[in-house]
């Protein structure tokens, strides 16, 4: 699970809220995918929601929709209330820290695949920024990219070496 902030078109002011972190005014993506970087859940809120206050609700849709999902990781930004959240769920929260020690970027084991949706979002020039009046239209505009996402990596040739498949040895 993680959280994507990201700047909001003028055109709905009731639907966006101000990020004190990034110091705009946006609005949230949450998300959950499975250990391939698919999507499995999506909610976008006003920039002003927490993100535990996400992760809660994403908590709830995952032990509604999927309840065989047992595991999930989150980064720093998710504080205790998310993990007890989980655990009523029956699902197991682990929070993947970052090193101390560590300067600059560093990929986070397990964590990397929600970053990599993330980036694959962000191919898309609507979803580069978030020009749609309704959080609902976000949504929909996001599921399409995935679902044009799932189907390059469906109709790729075997011997197409890319972002999604391995070369054939």
């Amino acid at each position: 699970m993680d959280v994507q902030t990201v700047e909001a078109s003028p055109n709905a002011p009731e639907s966006q809220g101000f990020d004190g972190g990034k110091r705009v005014k946006s609005r949230k993506r949450h998300i959950a995918t499975d250990t391939l970087g698919l999507l499995v859940v999506l909610i976008v809120t006003a920039g002003g929601v927490q993100d535990s206050a996400g992760g809660k609700r994403i908590l709830d849709t995952l032990a509604a929709q999927w309840p065989t999902i047992t595991k999930t990781w989150v980064d720093a930004g998710y504080n205790n209330g998310v993990v007890r959240h989980g655990a009523a769920h029956g699902i197991d929260v682990e929070v993947v820290a970052r090193d101390k020690e560590q300067k600059g970027f560093v990929v986070q084991p397990i964590r990397w695949r929600v970053e990599q949706t993330f980036g694959i979002m962000s191919r898309y020039r609507r979803l580069h920024r978030d020009y749609e009046a309704l959080p609902d239209r976000s949504r929909s505009i996001i599921h399409w990219a995935m679902v044009n996402s799932m189907t390059t990596r469906l109709t790729a040739s075997p011997d197409r070496t890319g972002q999604y498949l391995r070369p054939k040895p």
